[in-house]
């Protein structure tokens, strides 16, 4: 996704970030319980956004550098995080501005899937890492496309797009969508090790007027939208 398109609604997305059932109550917290106990870790969040991610590890302690290829979004951060952070304009897809083995573990939060290639990225996180690091990350969860585009090849890596209403207004994201063979296969030839694969329900902490209907009345395969890895370097 063209860092210029998430531009022109950095605002409306970072609003519905804060509150919406899949971001503040679903993906985030899963994130947060996977990172665990940060305290002194110096972390790298990779596509940090507006910056909640970041500002909910460092109030657990955590020495957070961030960077984000939306020069809007990274003003957001900026506005929220202050001199909590340091936050960098850089891009994900091309080699990054920080030295090797510069950070204890790496967060990545719903950015992958926005690219075709997924190797010279993974290799470039975990680049930076240092030996016995983390990369904790996040990506829409392969098996939905079977459901929301049954006529497509579950098999093929392929780009296609969804309509979102972000805090009222409309937005077009552009994902590729890939088998979990294909993710895995890609962390493996990156160099890291697969340490956790999680598929969270929602937080518990979740308002009720926020849960669907099925979820409600106790469906418990009505929630999937994301999985989430945890992979080491050592």
């Amino acid at each position: 996704m063209k860092a210029d398109l998430y531009d022109s609604f950095a605002e409306s997305y970072a609003a519905e970030n804060d509150s919406s059932l899949l971001n503040a109550y679903y993906e985030r917290p899963a994130m947060i319980a996977l990172a665990g106990d940060v305290e002194g870790h110096r972390i790298l969040d990779a596509g940090c956004g507006s910056g909640p991610l970041s500002a909910a590890l460092i109030a657990k302690g955590a020495i957070v550098t961030g960077f984000d290829s939306s020069a809007a979004m990274l003003d957001l951060a900026r506005q929220r995080l202050g001199d909590s952070a340091d936050l960098w304009l850089a891009d994900l897809s091309k080699p990054l501005p920080f030295a090797d083995h510069s950070f204890d573990d790496v967060v990545s939060s719903l950015v992958l899937h926005y690219l075709e290639d997924w190797l010279s990225p993974l290799a470039e996180l975990r680049r930076v890492l240092k030996p016995g690091g983390r990369l904790i990350l996040s990506v829409n969860h392969p098996t939905v496309s079977v459901i929301t585009q049954p006529d497509e090849d579950y098999f093929a890596i392929r780009q296609y797009s969804e309509d979102y209403e972000f805090d009222g207004e409309p937005a077009v994201l552009t994902f590729w969508h890939r088998p979990l063979h294909a993710m895995i296969n890609a962390f493996i030839s990156a160099g890291f090790r697969l340490v956790t694969v999680s598929e969270p329900g929602p937080s518990p902490d979740t308002p009720q007027e926020l849960l669907p209907p099925r979820i409600l009345n106790g469906e418990k395969t009505a929630f999937l939208s994301f999985i989430f890895f945890v992979l080491g370097t050592d």
